[in-house]
């Protein structure tokens, strides 16, 4: 083998390797979360600060660091290479994601945001997700999950005092339907860890095909809720750039097999967040929101 195509293939490894860190370490899904709060502020017309990303960051981070040590035994089934990387540098990123989220809680706690205690919910979510046991109910892992992502709208508009607009609702709604819809096809990757472990998912018990029509129909389910809410003059036009969101998720779940590559869940279907998060910024950009 030519020395050129050596370096090329331990170029493409290094690259791999990179991107495998980017997502075992947590990065890339805090900062899936944290796209959430630029695309609710750019579609509901509200002004950016920094604080709100920055919490959102943060506490993902600590969320999901903590959720791999309780998950760890599943992830060593359904993702040894996490499973391994989190033995390694596990401690290490909690105790930064800890203190980015005590960070998120001081600084809220210092400016006097409204509604402060709500930045305990984590806690809750990570209490009854792994410590109580609620994930081995019956689609109640994925609800959990929809329900803390669709979060960070609601928590947009709880910052900037007003939760209760239209925008933000729909926003709300939407990014807990089409979450819960991803942690269903999440649940394809898991299912010899989940089956080891005795909790019961979507695609446990109607099997991968199934979960991925399902998911597919229910993603256009959702879809249609959004028009009708733009034909019933709720949101205004602009909110038709949610179904380039609502594509990508359709076209992952047709496309979603239990033995891809962890590449494909961590960065491809988490990818959706940072792909419509920078679809709108350009847009608002260019002046077409």
């Amino acid at each position: 083998m030519s020395d050129s195509v050596m370096d090329a293939s331990h170029g493409r490894s290094d690259v791999v390797d990179g991107m495998l860190t980017l997502v075992h370490s947590n990065v890339f899904i805090a900062l899936a979360a944290t796209s959430w709060v630029v695309t609710t502020a750019v579609l509901a017309g509200l002004p950016l600060d920094p604080l709100p990303p920055f919490i959102v960051f943060a506490v993902t981070l600590f969320v999901y660091s903590l959720n791999r040590f309780t998950d760890i035994d599943e992830d060593e089934y359904n993702v040894p290479g996490r499973a391994a990387f989190t033995k390694r540098y596990g401690r290490f990123l909690l105790i930064i994601g800890t203190l980015a989220y005590l960070g998120a809680v001081g600084f809220a706690l210092a400016f006097d945001l409204p509604r402060a205690e709500l930045l305990l919910a984590p806690i809750a979510v990570i209490t009854l997700y792994s410590v109580l046991g609620l994930k081995r109910i019956f689609l109640v892992k994925n609800l959990l999950v929809g329900i803390a992502w669709g979060g960070i709208p609601l928590g947009v508009g709880v910052y900037y005092g007003v939760p209760m607009d239209t925008e933000i609702l729909l926003l709300t709604a939407y990014v807990v339907a089409m979450l819960t819809i991803a942690a269903v096809i999440f649940d394809l990757k898991d299912i010899v860890g989940d089956r080891h472990e005795g909790i019961v998912t979507v695609p446990r018990v109607i099997g991968t095909r199934r979960t991925r029509l399902y998911s597919a129909g229910a993603t256009v389910v959702v879809t249609f809720g959004v028009v009708a809410a733009i034909w019933a003059s709720l949101v205004p036009p602009r909110y038709l750039v949610l179904l380039a969101f609502s594509a990508y998720v359709f076209s992952y779940c047709l496309s979603a097999d239990p033995d891809a590559s962890p590449l494909f869940y961590g960065l491809v279907v988490d990818g959706e967040h940072l792909f419509f998060a920078l679809l709108v910024a350009i847009l608002a950009a260019i002046g077409v929101l």
